[in-house]
C-alpha cells in the first residue's frame, strides 16, 4: 500500500462514514500498549508547558507588586525577558501546588 500524506490545507474532511468507524470502536479493542501510562497529571493540566503551548496563549493580567532587590537583579541577570522566566517560575510553583492538592487516584 503507498504511504498518503497530507497537509493541513489538503486533508479531507471526515465523512459520516468515517465517525461511524470512529463509533463503532469499543474502548476494550483499543491498543494503548504503545502509549505510556499517566502518572503525572500535571502534565495535562491546562496551564502546563506543553511542547504545543503556542498554539494556546493564557489571558494575561497586568499586576503592580513589589519584590526585593535582589530578586529582581537576579531575574534581571539572563537579560530581556525577566518578565517571562518570572511567570515561569510561578507557573511551576503552581502546577506543583496543584498537583500536590489533587493526587492522582
Amino acid at each position: 500500500m503507498a504511504m498518503v500524506r497530507y497537509t493541513p490545507e489538503t486533508l479531507p474532511e471526515p465523512t459520516e462514514k468515517d465517525w461511524a468507524r470512529v463509533d463503532s470502536i469499543k474502548d476494550q479493542d483499543i491498543d494503548f500498549s504503545d502509549i505510556p501510562e499517566i502518572t503525572d497529571l500535571s502534565t495535562f493540566h491546562p496551564w502546563s508547558e506543553w511542547k504545543d503551548r503556542h498554539l494556546y496563549k493564557p489571558v494575561k493580567a497586568k499586576v503592580n507588586c513589589t519584590l526585593d532587590a535582589d530578586v529582581v537583579a537576579w531575574l534581571k541577570r539572563d537579560g530581556r525577558g525577566y518578565q517571562t522566566r518570572m511567570n515561569a517560575i510561578l507557573r511551576k510553583v503552581m502546577l506543583s501546588s496543584l498537583a500536590a492538592s489533587n493526587p492522582p487516584q
